[in-house]
């Protein structure tokens, strides 16, 4: 069975995790030129907020 899970990365974006490896990295911080895609824009943008991890369930 595939394992799905969705880590959110301090200060940075929602990975979708699956089976371990990152399927895709989501923006959280509204400032990426690639919505709904992470373009790395947290940084210049000083975004900050906690980890935090969310299991799926498939």
């Amino acid at each position: 069975m595939t394992k799905v899970e969705i880590q959110v990365a301090e200060n940075g974006p929602n990975l979708v995790m699956v089976d371990g490896k990152v399927a895709a990295a989501l923006c959280r911080c509204g400032h990426s030129s690639k919505k709904p895609y992470c373009d790395g824009a947290h940084r210049a943008a000083g975004f900050k907020a906690d980890v935090a991890n969310i299991p799926v369930v498939s």
